[in-house]
């Protein structure tokens, strides 16, 4: 029956059990792992109690393996040096020179300031691996909030005590097909798109709750005709006549497209950098944070 103990095994008593075995003798064996022999006779008789069967026979001449024994090392050299990998490899992902960055940022952001980031940092720690997510703003929210990712990209500054560091600032204009009523006009007020057909991104995007403020702050609803995760997919429907969109100023053009000014001042988003501030970062996140934001 299994005999009750006061503290449960240790890895180190694992390996101080390997090493009994290897050698034959306990009092060598203390010798060898830099504890005293009382120590690591305690550690023995502590194993033997959680497994309930004795793992050494004593003969003169030290200590013999018995079958419970000789089953006990295999698993403890097994669990020792997989021990050893885990604490390697946890090591090698937090070193700030060669670890990895679990990075999350936008899908209406990954054609425009992503890449250019990423190309910097790269020079700047070309041993750091960084791993992308390109999501939606509420599951970035989530992902950082669970210790999915490290920091994020993103246009909306999440709440509570994160940080935040801004990146750039994008005017936002009306996106049109080339041969639209609107196409040569300057400057065209929110209000005056009530009746057009809308493409933008779907609900739950970060960037569609945006654009639907932009709307119903100036008290209209346009009906939406397509929906697209991708800027640069809204840009080249309304380049097919599908309907028109409100995108970042970069965006329009690329495919025939005509970007014309909204006359409301708050046609503007923020891109910046966030992360938790409530625990530390690992090393290679805490270098990518102060590389980009200069700290």
């Amino acid at each position: 029956m299994r005999a009750a103990y006061g503290r449960a095994m240790r890895m180190r008593d694992l390996s101080w059990l390997v090493a009994v075995a290897e050698r034959g003798h306990v009092t060598a064996a203390a010798a060898a792992v830099g504890t005293s022999q009382p120590t690591l006779s305690r550690a023995l008789a502590r194993m033997e109690a959680e497994l309930g069967a004795r793992l050494f026979e004593r003969v003169p001449a030290g200590v013999h393996l018995t079958p419970a024994g000789t089953l006990a090392v295999a698993a403890a050299r097994d669990l020792t040096s997989r021990w050893a990998s885990l604490l390697s490899d946890v090591a090698s992902e937090l070193d700030p020179d060669s670890g990895v960055v679990r990075l999350a940022f936008l899908d209406s952001i990954a054609i425009s300031i992503v890449p250019r980031v990423l190309r910097s940092f790269h020079e700047h720690a070309p041993g750091v691996r960084v791993v992308l997510r390109q999501e939606p703003a509420h599951e970035i929210g989530h992902d950082l909030a669970t210790g999915a990712v490290d920091l994020a990209i993103t246009s909306v500054r999440p709440p509570g005590q994160g940080g935040w560091y801004a990146l750039q600032e994008e005017r936002l204009v009306l996106v049109v097909p080339p041969g639209h009523r609107l196409r040569e006009r300057e400057q065209v007020a929110l209000v005056e798109l009530a009746h057009e057909q809308l493409v933008t991104t779907p609900v739950g995007f970060g960037y569609r709750s945006l654009v639907d403020a932009l709307l119903g702050g100036a008290g209209v609803s346009p009906p939406v005709s397509f929906e697209s995760q991708d800027l640069a997919t809204i840009e080249g429907l309304v380049a097919a006549g599908l309907g028109v969109a409100i995108l970042p100023e970069a965006v329009a053009g690329a495919s025939g497209t005509v970007g014309i000014p909204l006359s409301t001042p708050a046609a503007r988003r923020s891109i910046g950098l966030t992360w938790r501030t409530d625990r530390d970062l690992p090393a290679p996140a805490a270098r990518f944070r102060d590389f980009v934001t200069g700290g």
